[in-house]
């Protein structure tokens, strides 16, 4: 089995970071290359995922104080408007003989 530091489509940069420009269609060598393509792969997945669920938990805090805001909105508004819906309020007044 040929090392992928020994593979012509293997290539690393002056910062010491890695990259392949094998296609998986076109210039797989040996067939542990396509195995190990799916799994730079899903490394690619997961670190993107990762990213992802980080940006998430800084938002977190600011969606739940838009939440609470929004809320409180539509309380009030609902509260103003509490006085449209409430025909039984005209029998809680006293009347006047």
């Amino acid at each position: 089995m040929i090392q992928c530091e020994n593979c012509q489509y293997f290539h690393r940069d002056e910062d010491g970071r890695v990259s392949f420009t094998c296609d998986p269609f076109s210039t797989i060598v040996e067939p542990e290359c396509l195995q190990k393509w799916q799994l730079l792969k899903t490394n690619q997945l997961v670190a993107g995922y990762q990213a992802m669920l980080k940006y998430y938990q800084k938002l977190a805090p600011m969606q739940e104080k838009m939440m609470k805001f929004m809320e409180r909105e539509i309380d009030d508004m609902n509260e103003s408007e509490k006085w449209k819906l409430d025909e039984d309020e005209d029998d809680d007044w006293p009347t006047v003989p």
